[in-house]
C-alpha cells in the first residue's frame, strides 16, 4: 500500500475542526492589528531564497526541496514565507502604496528535515510581514501580535525572548570578537559551529548542542558592539514593550537561524516540561534590497501552527469548536415505488437550501440502523416518516438530545426549525 511520504501527515476530520479554529483566531488577530491576507505560491525561483534566506543558512545548504523543471529552471518549493511575500511586495508594487503595508499569510511549508513532534517536511505557518516604516513600535507591534494570538488561543506560561543582533557594520565587529574568542576553543566545537564560524561567526550562538553552549559562556556581548542607532532602536523596543505590561526578557544570544535578520530579533516559547519554540521573527532591513527593491525596512514573525496545537494539546486547553446542528432525514417501512426517497431528497435539498446542515441514508439501511447512525453523525434532530406520513401531509421530529419526538405539518418543517434553532 502506498503510504504518505515521511514527515507528512493527512489531517482528518475530527483534527481538522482545530485547525480551522486556530486559523480563525489568526484571521480576527489580523483584522485587529490592520494586516491583510495575502497568498503566494508554494514554489519560487531557487535563487530567491538562496539571495533571501542566505547561501550559509541551514535552510539553502541541507533543508530544500530544489528540482529541475520541464523548462530547465531551478524551482524550490518554499522553505519560508517572508522571501516569497518581499518578492511578491516588490512584483506587484506595493511599495507604491502607502506604508507600511502589512500583510499575513496561512499555508504549507517545506524542508527536508529528521522530522519529529512538531518539525514535519511540510509544516504550516501563520506569518505576517510589514514594510516601509523602521519605527521601534512597529517592532513592539510585531511581538505584541504574536503573544496576543497566543493567548487569545488560550495558551500560557509564554515566554518571550528579545535581543538586536545590530546592523552589518556593528554585527562585522561582533563577528570578529566572536571568531577571536572561540579560535582556543575551535576544535572542540562540533563540526557545524566549526563551520558556521568562517561562514556566519553569530550563527555559533544559535547552536543546541549543550557543549558548545558550555563552551559559549563568558562569550562577547552583542550589545557592546550595537553603533549608536541600532542600541538606540533597540532602547525603544525594550521602552514600549515596557509599555504592554507583556513579560519578556533580554537574550543577548539569541541570533535567529536566517541570514537577512537585523537590529530586533525575537522568539516567544512555552515554559515547562514540554518547552519548545512556537514562533520566531525579527527585522530584515536590507532584505528588499537584497531580493532587488530599495532599501525598504521590514519586520515580521513565523509561528509554526504543528507547535501550537501540540502546546494547546500538552496544556490541556479545550478549544470551543462550533458544533453545527445536523438534521437526519430517516424513511420508515417498504418503498417499492420509490416515493420515501424522492420525498427524502426534496426535503434534503429544501433543508440545505435554508442553510441547515443536512444528511439522509445512502446505504439502504432500515430505520433503526438509520437512527444509529444518526447518533453516530451527531446529529441534533431527526426527521421520520413512512409512506403513511407522506399521504397525510405529516412527519415526527425527534429531539437526539432529549428523546423526545413530535408530529408536524410537513410544510412546517423549516420554520419550526428555524425558530427551534434560533
Amino acid at each position: 500500500m502506498i503510504k504518505a511520504p515521511r514527515g507528512t501527515k493527512d489531517l482528518l476530520p475530527g483534527e481538522i475542526e482545530k485547525w480551522h479554529y486556530v486559523e480563525k483566531i489568526a484571521r480576527e488577530v489580523s483584522e485587529i492589528y490592520g494586516y491583510h491576507e495575502i497568498r503566494i505560491p508554494i514554489f519560487e525561483h531557487t535563487e530567491l531564497f538562496q539571495r533571501g534566506v542566505g547561501d550559509t543558512t541551514d535552510i539553502v545548504q541541507k533543508e530544500m526541496y530544489t528540482f529541475q523543471d520541464r523548462g530547465g529552471r531551478s524551482i524550490t518549493l518554499r522553505p519560508e514565507g517572508t522571501a516569497g511575500v518581499v518578492r511578491a511586495y516588490l512584483e506587484n508594487h506595493l511599495n507604491s502604496h502607502p506604508q507600511p503595508v502589512k500583510l499575513y499569510y496561512l499555508g504549507p511549508m517545506f524542508r527536508y528535515d529528521r522530522p519529529q513532534a512538531g518539525r514535519m517536511r511540510q509544516f504550516h505557518q501563520l506569518g505576517i510581514e510589514a514594510f516601509g516604516s523602521n519605527d521601534p513600535a512597529l517592532d513592539m507591534e510585531v511581538i505584541c501580535y504574536t503573544y496576543d494570538f497566543f493567548t487569545k488561543l488560550g495558551l500560557t506560561n509564554l515566554r518571550v525572548l528579545v535581543n538586536s543582533v545590530g546592523c552589518p557594520h556593528c554585527r562585522s565587529d561582533f563577528g570578529r570578537a566572536l571568531k577571536e574568542f572561540t579560535e582556543s576553543r575551535r576544535e572542540l566545537l562540533c563540526a557545524n559551529c566549526r563551520s558556521r564560524l568562517e561562514r556566519n561567526p553569530l550563527r555559533v550562538l544559535d547552536c543546541k548542542e549543550e557543549s558548545c553552549q558550555q563552551l559559549l559562556d563568558g562569550s562577547p556581548d552583542i550589545h557592546d558592539y550595537l553603533c549608536e542607532d541600532c542600541s538606540s532602536h533597540f532602547q525603544q523596543v525594550k521602552e514600549y514593550l515596557q509599555l504592554t505590561g507583556m513579560p519578556f526578557e533580554i537574550n543577548n544570544k539569541l541570533v535567529r537561524g536566517l541570514d537577512y535578520y537585523t537590529q530586533t530579533v525575537f522568539e516567544v516559547t512555552t515554559v515547562g516540561p514540554d518547552e519548545g519554540s512556537l514562533a520566531g521573527g525579527g527585522r530584515y532591513n536590507n532584505l528588499v534590497e537584497t531580493i532587488g527593491g530599495l532599501s525598504i525596512p521590514g519586520i515580521g514573525v513565523a509561528i509554526g501552527l504543528e507547535r501550537v496545537l501540540i502546546a494547546l494539546e500538552n496544556q490541556g486547553v479545550q478549544l470551543p469548536l462550533e458544533q453545527k446542528k445536523i438534521i437526519y432525514i430517516a424513511t420508515a417501512g417498504e418503498d417499492p415505488e420509490g416515493k420515501l426517497e424522492r420525498e427524502a431528497v426534496l426535503l434534503l435539498l429544501e433543508l440545505r437550501k435554508a442553510g441547515f446542515a443536512a444528511e439522509k441514508d445512502l446505504m439502504g439501511r432500515s430505520l433503526k440502523a438509520q437512527m444509529k447512525f444518526a447518533g453516530r453523525l451527531g446529529a441534533s434532530y431527526v426527521v421520520i416518516f413512512g409512506l403513511e406520513e407522506i399521504q397525510q401531509g405529516r412527519l415526527l421530529l425527534r429531539d437526539m438530545l432529549k428523546g423526545e419526538q413530535l408530529e408536524l405539518p410537513r410544510n412546517g418543517l423549516v420554520e419550526y426549525l428555524k425558530s427551534l434553532l434560533n
